[in-house]
């Protein structure tokens, strides 16, 4: 006698199988007990940062002091100007400013940090290594990175003076600090040299993650150490890197003190949109500061997500396809099979 079935469980033995599973029933609960211990991280968050984003937002769709009435006195109080924040940006002398100050961030994003990056990478590989004095070694990388931002440029101001060092050591006279070309190779110099070792410390953390065996292995193979770092040491070091590279494109999107310590603020060669927003908010034109904000804060947004989207791995993505897997591969309870008697 044989007995087939088409491999639907039966009612009974489905719900008999839900029960038996693990945790079944407390799905809801284990999801409504995940909401109440993210809920003061969430409103952290909200009130960190989500209330001064609509805030700022507010802000730039109104114009404060900014008219006259008839006899001449400033008009008092907040009025609604629209877009009229954001179209004044793009248009006279603020469109050129703009975009100055647009080309001037983005250069300075580009340019620090790839050569941060090389740097960063070379660091760490240098302090990773085994040798007598390496703690002297890391902790001498390690010490632009710890120094003010402020006093880092004071330092760089004093090295990049006439009679600076710089100068001294080219044996040829430029003047660093002077608006022009020069200036934005002074201000590269300054943020590489501070902000490399931050590259380089959090690349030593992911070079300390890869088991000696891997580099074993592939040296009794026969690889050589430029085919190790290109097959091994750079794709497993690759997320902590990814992570070291998105935080420092941020930060240099914001780019403020340090150009401003070193050249000054109004200096149309080094002027970045952090400083544009700042000369607006000093002289109380509030709405036109916040639009300006919004734009950068809209900037960053578009950078970080491309960044994520292009050269990051989709995690959630690869995590919900390895659930799908697993529970594709899993059996099903309660399944029966084919019975032959």
């Amino acid at each position: 006698m044989t007995t087939t079935y088409d491999g639907t469980p039966p009612a009974a033995d489905t719900a008999a199988a839900g029960a038996a599973r693990p945790g079944g029933r407390d799905v809801q609960g284990t999801k409504r007990l995940a909401a109440l211990l993210l809920s003061p991280t969430l409103l952290v968050l909200a009130l960190v940062i989500g209330y001064p984003v609509l805030a700022g937002f507010r802000e730039s769709l109104y114009a404060r002091g900014e008219g006259l009435d008839a006899n001449g006195f400033v008009v008092q109080g907040e009025r609604f100007a629209g877009l009229d924040n954001y179209t004044a940006i793009f248009h006279g002398d603020r469109g050129d400013a703009f975009w100055n100050a647009f080309g001037n961030t983005t250069f300075f994003t580009v340019t620090t940090v790839v050569l941060e990056t090389v740097i960063g990478v070379g660091m760490a590989l240098i302090m990773q290594q085994a040798f007598r004095g390496r703690g002297l070694v890391r902790a001498s990388i390690l010490v632009p990175w710890a120094i003010p931002t402020a006093i880092s440029g004071l330092l760089w101001r004093w090295i990049f003076q006439a009679d600076g060092a710089a100068n001294a050591v080219l044996r040829h006279q430029i003047l660093w600090t002077a608006d022009g070309f020069q200036a934005k190779i002074a201000v590269v110099i300054a943020e590489v040299w501070k902000t490399s070792p931050f590259i380089g410390l959090l690349v030593l953390a992911g070079l300390q993650m890869i088991p000696r065996e891997v580099h074993e292995a592939a040296r009794v193979d026969g690889a050589g150490p430029l085919q190790r770092f290109r097959r091994i040491t750079l794709p497993l070091v690759r997320p902590a890197l990814l992570v070291a590279v998105l935080f420092r494109m941020l930060d240099v999107l914001r780019m403020f003190d340090l150009p401003a310590v070193l050249i000054g603020v109004n200096q149309k060669s080094v002027e970045t949109l952090t400083m544009i927003a700042w000369f607006e908010a000093s002289n109380l034109r509030y709405g036109s500061a916040a639009a300006y904000a919004t734009i950068l804060f809209l900037y960053i947004a578009l950078i970080a997500y491309l960044f994520v989207k292009l050269l990051g791995a989709d995690i959630i993505g690869e995590a919900r396809q390895h659930s799908k897997r697993t529970r594709r591969n899993r059996p099903v309870k309660g399944r029966r099979k084919k019975v032959t008697a």
